[in-house]
């Protein structure tokens, strides 16, 4: 019993030792995303381009994301979780060492397509391995990973921003000198010629916050290792807790919704955080300094709504949580599409709709595992949704307000996302119970008519018994009643020598009592007239 209890502790402390270094990687994932925003400038000119030239490397790292994801669900259903996330983590680790010195746009692009490919594998088996270890127990920890997400992606401008400061006055001394020197040997040098020097000073300050959020991933990949040379069987055991007996009878269909689902979800919310501080401008005529803050509100609701869901989540269920985020973003894009020209109705809407939008992926993900097995495959699916989302709609919109200057269709995309995902999960809550309800009436129905046929089987049975026993006691009867005879025959035919003549004259009605002809002492039968003829022994 002590063993077990032990056993019981232990796997209840690597279970949180993956979860928490899976909070630790979903981290340095939001740091590794978001440090691109800061640091584009630099890379550009890096590689010699305007930043207006290379926007392909987003297309690199997005679809290197969509192929990791593909990929990552194959190889998750066929290799340790643990392990192929420490290599996966590796990529990345490589990936930010690279870049910061790196002078070719072609080159800058592959190893953003590396870094994007690693984070689908992060992505799709991050998720899938919460699910196995924790099985329906999943939703809080669901929440936090994506929390650590957010956090992360909080924390990478501060980190951009701290190493851009610490060089500031480097820069500008060293530009100083350079400045003096180019002057003194060149008269007629032009102040063009001396920003390559600057820039590649520049880029010194942020070289090291690629190196910096690269060795945070690097050590945690390290402990995806630990985790992996002391339970490697750990997948095994863990997908084998929370594997169900069959599918869902419509687990594709189903999985189909989800994913068109996410696609419209995160489309719309990858959306209005790319476009809201350009519509503060343009449309709410805000200055700069107030349409950032009005972003900030939105991720800054969104970060803070993904903390408070990890607690949430402890306590209702995941669809409840899809609910109350869907009626809060309907509520909130309405606002936002008909009445963001009031200044309370932008500020409120804005901060509603963040927070709205923050539990939805994570509860998506926990509510089907209730109804199917959520392997890597599936999983990958949900993440190449997003991943298609996050792609797609914001360049629909953007190419449609290029187009119409005059409508905010920002506002009325995320008005139209809205309504299509609260269409959407009614109709994904009924695929997904309907079957189970039917099965359950089925099952019902089966145990009524077994019950009602053992009761009838046993009505049967009682009769038969109760028939029986008639029967057992008639013939009880009928043997006493011809013992009786049998008796009273013998003592009479014992007495008749000595009997009286009353005594002889009875026995005729008892014979025709009986119906059987009258036995006499010789065995012979007696004459039918009523009158006993007695022969006399010689």
């Amino acid at each position: 019993a002590a063993g077990g209890g032990w056993r019981c502790a232990d796997g209840a402390a690597l279970r949180w030792c993956i979860s928490g270094t899976l909070c630790a990687s979903f981290l340095g994932l939001g740091l590794s995303i978001a440090v691109l925003g800061p640091t584009f400038p630099t890379l550009a000119a890096n590689v010699g381009k305007n930043v207006s030239d290379i926007y392909y490397i987003f297309v690199g790292r997005s679809l290197g994301s969509l192929g990791g994801s593909v990929v990552g669900g194959v190889l998750f259903d066929c290799m340790n979780a643990t392990l192929l996330l420490a290599l996966s983590m590796l990529g990345t680790t490589a990936g930010l060492y690279a870049i910061p010195w790196c002078k070719e746009s072609l080159l800058l692009t592959v190893l953003m397509s590396v870094i994007g490919g690693s984070i689908g594998i992060l992505d799709t088996g991050g998720n899938v391995l919460a699910l196995y270890t924790w099985g329906s127990e999943a939703g809080p920890h669901l929440q936090a990973l994506h929390f650590s997400f957010a956090v992360g992606a909080f924390l990478a401008p501060i980190v951009a921003q701290m190493d851009l400061k610490s060089s500031e006055s480097e820069g500008l001394a060293g530009a100083e000198k350079t400045n003096q020197s180019v002057l003194k040997s060149v008269p007629t040098a032009s102040a063009a010629s001396t920003t390559p020097a600057l820039n590649d000073h520049h880029n010194e300050g942020f070289l090291w916050s690629y190196i910096f959020i690269g060795t945070y991933i690097l050590f945690v990949s390290i402990f995806f290792f630990v985790l992996y040379s002391k339970s490697s069987s750990a997948r095994d055991k863990s997908k084998a807790s929370v594997q169900k007996d069959r599918l869902a009878k419509y687990h594709w269909p189903l999985v189909g919704l989800l994913f068109v689902f996410f696609l419209f979800y995160v489309g719309a919310e990858v959306t209005y955080g790319s476009y809201v501080f350009t519509y503060a401008m343009v449309f709410a005529e805000m200055t700069e300094s107030q349409a950032a803050a009005l972003n900030s509100v939105f991720w800054g609701a969104f970060a803070v709504c993904r903390g408070v869901a990890i607690f949430g989540a402890a306590l209702l269920s995941p669809a409840t949580m899809i609910v109350m985020s869907l009626l809060c973003s309907a509520a909130s894009s309405t606002a936002l599409a008909f009445f963001a020209h009031y200044q309370a109705a932008l500020w409120v809407g804005t901060a509603v709709y963040g927070a709205s939008m923050a539990t939805i992926f994570p509860s998506g993900i926990a509510w089907i595992e209730q109804y199917t097995v959520v392997e890597g495959k599936t999983a990958s699916l949900f993440v190449v949704g997003a991943a298609l989302g996050e792609m797609c709609v914001p360049v629909v919109v953007g190419y449609l307000q290029g187009r119409y200057h005059h409508i905010p269709v920002v506002m009325y995309t995320v008005f139209v996302t809205s309504i299509v995902t609260v269409l959407l999960f009614p109709a994904m809550y009924k695929l997904a119970n309907w079957p189970q309800q039917r099965d359950l009436q089925e099952v019902s129905d089966r145990e009524t008519r077994k019950t009602l046929l053992s009761n009838s089987r046993l009505t049967e049975d009682e009769e038969e018994e109760e028939h029986v026993r008639e029967w057992n006691n008639a013939d009880f009867e009928v043997i006493e009643m011809n013992d009786k005879l049998k008796n009273s025959l013998t003592d009479t035919s014992c007495r008749i020598p000595g009997d009286s003549p009353a005594e002889v004259s009875l026995q005729p009605h008892l014979e025709d009592a009986l119906g059987n002809p009258p036995v006499v002492a010789d065995g012979s039968p007696g004459k039918q007239n009523g009158n006993v003829d007695w022969e006399k022994s010689e």
